[in-house]
Parts: structure tokens; C-alpha cells; sequence
């Protein structure tokens, strides 16, 4: 079998299996995917990595080896692609550049579309028009541009899709759309990546899709990091902030040497069940959330996550000398596994009941559920016309995340 062969064998496996698993659901996404070659945008790469459905083939890192540009997973750009409900004759508009996917959406928009993308960095513009001029796209733009900015000579875009990690919206995404124009972009919320499917609606911008995912950062004006918190002064726990650290850093660095307090919820999950709505929900209620990692070659017993790369956690705003985080048990069955919470410093009973009901509220509330509505307005909208009260405020924008009352449904459904 030659390489074009077993190319074409993998690319339909990948396809296949996004099919079944119920990512492609248009059957024009699903002709693209089988026809356009993905290995054309990664020579460097073997065919077995290239055509894996969940892995991105990163292109690009740093002298640290951290992932600057990469071309993503099949997976995340066949759901992003359907997010978009690209038709021909639109003009589209790629902020972050790897060819491949701006080769899909030419496809889709077709003839009489018009396809731009760009990336901050001259090296993968290059890179990106050299590989789309190989591969027959030669009518799409690269442009060598800040995404910040989006491109305002080529606008207004039916449609933008930002393919890099975005913290915030800046006004000209949502200005350069037409005025029914979409927006997908993966935003970070306290820590939390959703790809986000936007409608643009004058003032605003209301989601009717939001999925899990993961990306390269934005780089540029648009960059923004998060921030680490080393309980008690080690490496061993770091809590990671989005929105800054707490006031006084310092206040949790006797926490851990309280005793451990733990609540258990009598809510349990089955093995494979999806739950990406939980950490949504505890993201929204809390003002002290953050995300928890422990060092597993330093680890002593302080904290036992069920995950020591990533739990649920928050610190105790009103103080700021008390954390806590979310953790499972296995129930007896072997098939399921309970929520429980353990809290460290003053007032760890406190901040483990909050967790403990809040949990409660998740399980009767919105387990299941369609999960918020996500609604982006201009950051000096003032606090009387916000469309709800849970807010993530931002550079350039207010996050405004609105759960539906239990038992009812969302007009637009995000998880």
C-alpha cells in the first residue's frame, strides 16, 4: 500500500469515527473531511499522528518547548466547523493560521466564497501559505496580523473563527461581523475553555453552542496568562487563577497545616459520564475559583485529589486564608463514584458546606441540562442592563452566564 493509500485508509477512520461519534452531523463536512488531505499541512509528521481524531500536530514551539502554533485535533475542527454553519458565497474570516482548516472552509464556502486567515507570526503565515498554495488553495488570504484587530480592510465576515485560546472578546470581532454574522471562539472563563458558537445580535453577542476544548493561547495584545498561587510556599499545590490572584497570597500558607475537613455529597456519577456542566456551574457561583494541580513527585498527603492534574477548587473570598476542592471516592459498586469536597484552613467548615451545596444545587438543578446561556456585552454596560448577575468581568467585555431554572430549557445550550 503506498503512503497516499494508507493516507486515504486513516482519513477515512478519523471520519468515521466523528461520524458515529455524533461530532459531523452535515454531510458537506463530512464530504470535506474525507477528501481534503490533512497530511499536506504536516509533512514533517508521520501519517498515524497526523490522522489520530483526538491529538493536534503541533508545528511551532517555544525554547521551552511550550506549543506556540499547531494544526488542531480532527476532532475539535469538525466540531468547530459545524458550529460555524459555513454556506457557500460566505466570507470567513481564520484568526490563528495552519492551512488545513482554512482549506475545509474554502471548501465549504466554495467558488464564490471568500476565505482570510491570519496569524500573529510571520513563520507560520509563511508556513501556511506555502502548503495551501501546494495543496491547490491558492485563493486563500494569509495575512501576517494581529488577531486582536481581526482585519477591518476585508471586513464584514459572515463568519470569524478564532483557532487559538482567547481570554476575552475584543469589539472588533463582533464589529466586523455582518449583522447576522456567528462568532466561534474558544473563550476561557475562569480557567475553563469552551468553544463557543455566537450569534451576533447588535449590542451583544448570545451563545447557542458552547463545547469542550482545549488551544494554543492567543499571542499577542490578546494574550493573557494565568496566575499560579504555591500554597504554602512550595511546589507542591499550585492553584491557578484566571482573573488574578487572590488580595493576600500569603493568607493560605498556614492553611494546610489545619486538619483536613471532609464532606461527602451522596451524589455520584457513573464512569463515563459526561459532567462538563459541574465545573461551569462551580465557576459561575464562586468568586474564589480557581483550578488545583499537585506536583506528584512532591506530593506528601496534604491534599488527595482524585485528579492530581486538575480538581475543582476555590479559595474562601471572605478571608482569603481557607481553600477547598472537589474530589470523587469509588462507590462500592465499582461502576460509580461520589462527589465529596475537603477544605483546608479557619474556616474549612464553612467553605466545605458552600462546596457541598453547591454541588446539591448542580444535581438537582442543571445535571443533565441544556447548561447557561453565555451573552458577551461591552465591558462599560452598566450593571442594570445585564441581561443576569453572574458576570465575569473582563478587558474588553462582561461574560454574562445565565442558568436556566430547573426543570426548564435554555434557548441556547452550552455545556
Amino acid at each position: 500500500m503506498t503512503d497516499s493509500e494508507w493516507a486515504k485508509q486513516l482519513r477515512a477512520q478519523v471520519v468515521d469515527e466523528l461520524v458515529e461519534g455524533g461530532t459531523i452531523t452535515t454531510p458537506q463536512i463530512e464530504d470535506v473531511m474525507r477528501r481534503v488531505e490533512r497530511h499536506a499541512f504536516a509533512p514533517d509528521n508521520n501519517l498515524e499522528e497526523i490522522y489520530s481524531t483526538y491529538a493536534a500536530v503541533i508545528t511551532k514551539s517555544d525554547e521551552h518547548g511550550i506549543p506556540m502554533s499547531s494544526v488542531s485535533a480532527p476532532q475539535i475542527q469538525a466540531m468547530m466547523l459545524e458550529q460555524a454553519r459555513l454556506e457557500p458565497g460566505m466570507r470567513v474570516l481564520e484568526i490563528g493560521s495552519g492551512g488545513y482548516n482554512a482549506a475545509l472552509i474554502a471548501e465549504l464556502v466554495g467558488p464564490e466564497g471568500d476565505v482570510t486567515t491570519i496569524d500573529i507570526d510571520s513563520q507560520v503565515t509563511a508556513r501556511a501559505a506555502q502548503l495551501l498554495a501546494e495543496a491547490g488553495y491558492s485563493q486563500v488570504r494569509v495575512l501576517t496580523a494581529d488577531g486582536e484587530s481581526g482585519v477591518p480592510s476585508r471586513a464584514l465576515f459572515d463568519r470569524i473563527l478564532v483557532t487559538a485560546g482567547a481570554w476575552d472578546i475584543p469589539p472588533a470581532w463582533r464589529e466586523q461581523l455582518t449583522e447576522k454574522g456567528r462568532l466561534i471562539v474558544p473563550l476561557r472563563m475562569r480557567g475553563l475553555t469552551r468553544s463557543i458558537g455566537f450569534e451576533n445580535r447588535g449590542d451583544r453577542l448570545v451563545s447557542d453552542s458552547a463545547l469542550v476544548c482545549g488551544f494554543v493561547p492567543m499571542q499577542g495584545s490578546g494574550a493573557h496568562r494565568e496566575q499560579l498561587l504555591l500554597v504554602n510556599g512550595t511546589d507542591e499545590i499550585g492553584l491557578r487563577f484566571d482573573d488574578g490572584l487572590p488580595i493576600e497570597p500569603s493568607r493560605l500558607d498556614n492553611a494546610v497545616r489545619s486538619p483536613r475537613e471532609e464532606a461527602w455529597t451522596g451524589v455520584s456519577v457513573g464512569r463515563h459520564e459526561l459532567i462538563e456542566s459541574l465545573p461551569m456551574y462551580l465557576a459561575t457561583y464562586l468568586p474564589g475559583f480557581c483550578i488545583m494541580a499537585v506536583d506528584p513527585d512532591l506530593d506528601t498527603g496534604l491534599v488527595a485529589p482524585a485528579n492530581r492534574s486538575f480538581a475543582m477548587a476555590a479559595v474562601d473570598t471572605a478571608t482569603g486564608d481557607t481553600f477547598g476542592y472537589v474530589t470523587t471516592r469509588r462507590n462500592v459498586d465499582g461502576a460509580t463514584a461520589e462527589f465529596g469536597v475537603h477544605a483546608l484552613g479557619p474556616r474549612r467548615s464553612h467553605l466545605a458546606a458552600e462546596l457541598v451545596d453547591l454541588v446539591h444545587a448542580w444535581n438537582t438543578q442543571q445535571r443533565g441540562g441544556p447548561g447557561p446561556r453565555i451573552e458577551v456585552v461591552p465591558a462599560d454596560t452598566p450593571d442594570a442592563d445585564l441581561p443576569g448577575p453572574q458576570v465575569i468581568d473582563k478587558r474588553h467585555s462582561r461574560v454574562v452566564l445565565t442558568w436556566p431554572p430547573a426543570g426548564t430549557s435554555a434557548d441556547s445550550p452550552t455545556q
